[in-house]
């Protein structure tokens, strides 16, 4: 008989959580899961914007290697285009313009024998071709071009600017 007094005195204190505790528990393991999702999303939407504004800028920048490229080459450039416009004639004797188009927000590249152009760039907000001239007898022709380009992505603007010396005016 003292044995099952022992065991009913024991009874009640037996270990194991109440129901309080368990609640309580529950909540805080909610508040903590809610926290790190709250985390993560704010991961992964940084991550997206991120991405879209180096997939804008490396197209960006792709473009100017290629105007730049194109134009340390080139046999002459158009000192009287615009500053939305560089017109060149490559050593390859092609007659290229680059466009600015702010109305689309793009810039083209325009085959001028063939009429034909080309998308190089999106999300073009400004770009300006700054040409550095000079005068030979009556001739005036372009040194340098200097080229800025801004691009957005969201609300992200970032402004890339390269310069190209023409090679074959060098004297």
């Amino acid at each position: 008989m003292r044995h099952t007094k022992h065991n009913i005195r024991n009874a009640k204190y037996e270990p194991g959580f109440s129901l309080a505790e368990l609640l309580i528990s529950l909540a805080i393991t909610a508040i903590l899961l809610v926290a790190v999702a709250i985390a993560f999303n704010a991961s992964v939407i940084n991550y997206s914007e991120n991405e879209d504004i180096f997939r804008t800028i490396n197209n960006a920048r792709q473009a100017l290697f290629r105007i730049t490229s194109q134009l340390r080459t080139a046999d002459a450039v158009d000192p009287n285009s615009s500053t939305n416009r560089c017109s060149l004639i490559t050593s390859n004797g092609d007659d290229i313009t680059y466009q600015y188009n702010s109305g689309n927000s793009t810039l083209y590249l325009v085959d001028n024998t063939s009429g034909d152009s080309y998308k190089l760039c999106d999300n073009v907000t400004a770009m300006t071709f700054t040409k550095n001239t000079a005068v030979d007898g009556s001739v005036t022709y372009v040194k340098s071009v200097q080229i800025s380009i801004t691009v957005a992505s969201g609300e992200a603007q970032r402004t890339v600017s390269a310069a190209a010396v023409i090679r074959r005016n060098l004297k």
